[in-house]
């Protein structure tokens, strides 16, 4: 919630000095202040969404594997791609994703 002075139009600052129990938004611009009377709580719950994946099945059809630890499971096995997806100075960006439980991961 940002609240505006109604004399400049300024946004308004909490005053540091009255951290207590008195709190107050101040004006930096004109003499304006404001005091907090009580205290406004605003809980917001989002719905995480789900995730599209961005490389498709067809990716990973004929991809190499490799022996790698997998972060989700511990299985020893997961395919493997490697993209240029920085400038072209930087190194090459690695994707995994797991024979086993299919976790996928990047290292780069």
């Amino acid at each position: 919630m940002a609240l505006f002075c109604p004399t400049c139009a300024n946004i308004l600052l909490v005053d540091q000095q009255h951290l207590g129990s008195n709190l107050r938004f101040y004006c930096r611009s004109c003499p304006y202040v404001f005091r907090i009377t009580e205290k406004v709580t605003r809980k917001t719950t989002f719905e995480q969404r789900k995730r599209d994946e961005v490389f498709g099945k067809e990716m990973w059809d004929g991809a190499p594997r490799t022996q790698v630890v997998c972060p989700g499971c511990g299985h020893r096995e997961a395919f493997f791609k490697q993209m240029q997806i920085r400038s072209g100075d930087e190194p090459m960006t690695s994707f995994y994703r797991c024979c086993s439980c299919e976790k996928h991961w990047r290292e780069d």
